[in-house]
């Protein structure tokens, strides 16, 4: 079996190594999950619901390790860690408390009692990408394994040490062996073979758009189920009756939070010209002030992009010669660094306005009015989320109808509540993640006649 050397972002260095799977391994991985679903179908929900509210204290009891093997593998500054991994716990008890609530439907009929019921899917591939690569995994694992599924968790190569630690303690808490695998390795080989395997009855992704519409192509083939979530190039939309030092002082979080590495990350600013140069003003000390750094230190808000190769690409955006208003800091050395950078005035179609850059650059662009800002907002391929901010209620309403994206903020950037649902329009995904409907969404839907007919 061949190997991956796993590298901490910030140093360099080589933190574990990683076996990659084959795909006679995946095969062998899918068999045997197969086993384990047809028995984990058969417990009663009630106890389906305590073992995954023992998997969910068992991440209790681990937060601290699960978030500095985060900060290790995916360089995220390590109070972000935390809340991943207090997220990982929130959705492993969300999951076991829809257990018991997965009920179907009386549905009144003439001649006859009509009910519905809901059946798990079978096994599950969740292939996970590597800038939440904990908290992710949880999105589609948790809610699968509560619906009564098998998973088997395929983590990024970059960032695998969550994941396998996550299925070591669930294992510990007592769910049944081979109900929840993880098998690490490339997406061409571990990837693609549980796409591929005849036995897999769903896939869900988080990545790339073009990657995702290649996975789609290929669950067509076998009309397999997908829930994709990709790209996103969202707007953070500043009205001039906004507050401007709460719109500006906000501004950096939304697309410096994880160096940028977000699909949520709104780094298409959209100011009304009235106020352009005013927001510019205040949010320059704000990207200034967020600290770049070490990201074991607690008060560290920006680490390093994932790798060497990331850093190149987020460079692509920025050649010699462009519109660069201001930058923040990034140390020297060892560790993949780049700066947060605000690159206006520029023009609406260079490639930082309209592709997803996926590191810390953002582009400020002015609109005129209403109409304009919305223009502005859907001039993408993408739909994912964004933000407005304005006093006015009505136009809040009018925009966030408006605007082709599955998740908007009024006043807020927060895209991702694991109880309420999450996904995209356009290409930026397929299908819905969280929320109430998650376990329905790893579920077939029966639906039975039952005659009262003599």
């Amino acid at each position: 079996m061949s190997e991956h050397h796993v590298l901490n972002p910030a140093t360099e260095d080589v933190v574990a190594t990683v076996p990659a799977s084959s795909e006679s391994d995946v095969d062998a991985a899918v068999r045997r999950a197969v086993r384990a679903q047809a028995a984990w179908a058969a417990v009663a929900p009630g106890d389906r619901s305590r073992l995954l509210h023992r998997c969910a204290a068992a991440v209790d009891g681990h937060l601290e390790e699960l978030a500095r093997l985060e900060v290790a593998e995916a360089g995220h500054p390590l109070g972000n860690a935390r809340w991943e991994a207090g997220n990982a716990r929130d959705l492993f008890a969300y999951a076991a408390g829809g257990v018991e609530r997965l009920t179907g439907l009386q549905i009144p009929v003439a001649g006859g009692l009509n009910i519905t019921t809901h059946e798990p899917l079978g096994v599950v591939a969740v292939i996970a990408p590597w800038n939440f690569p904990l908290p992710i995994a949880c999105w589609g694992a948790a809610p699968a394994l509560a619906a009564g599924n098998a998973v088997l968790l395929k983590p990024a190569e970059t960032t695998p040490l969550t994941a396998l630690r996550l299925a070591e303690l669930c294992l510990e808490a007592g769910l049944p062996e081979c109900l929840f695998q993880v098998v690490p390795g490339a997406g061409p080989v571990a990837g693609n073979a549980l796409v591929e395997h005849p036995d897999v009855a769903k896939v869900v992704f988080t990545g790339s758009t073009p990657v995702g519409k290649r996975i789609m192509a290929k669950c067509a083939d076998r009309v397999k189920r997908v829930t994709l979530e990709l790209g996103g190039k969202s707007p953070n939309i500043v009205f001039a009756d906004a507050d401007l030092d709460k719109a500006a002082d906000a501004a950096p979080a939304s697309f410096l939070d994880n160096t940028g590495q977000d699909c949520c990350a709104r780094s298409r600013i959209l100011v009304q010209r009235d106020v352009y140069d005013r927001f510019m003003e205040l949010l320059e000390p704000a990207v200034k002030a967020w600290r770049v750094g070490d990201p074991t230190d607690p008060g560290t808000r920006m680490g390093p992009l994932i790798s060497a190769a990331q850093r190149e690409r987020v460079r692509s955006y920025v050649p010699d010669g462009a519109p660069v208003a201001f930058r923040g800091d990034a140390p020297d050395g060892k560790g993949f660094w780049y700066p947060a950078t605000v690159l206006a005035p520029a023009s609406p179609d260079i490639p930082a306005a309209v592709e997803e850059v996926f590191g810390p650059v953002a582009v400020v662009l002015p609109f005129t009015d209403e109409a304009d800002a919305v223009r502005l907002a859907n001039a993408t391929a993408y739909g994912l989320s964004g933000s407005l901010w304005t006093r006015d209620v009505g136009r809040a309403l009018r925009v966030a109808g408006a605007v082709a994206a599955g998740n908007l903020s009024v006043n807020s950037h927060s895209s991702v509540r694991y109880w309420t649902p999450f996904g995209g329009y356009k290409q930026s995904g397929l299908g819905r993640e969280l929320g109430p409907g998650a376990l329905a969404a790893f579920t077939e839907t029966k639906n039975v006649f039952l005659s009262t007919e003599d």
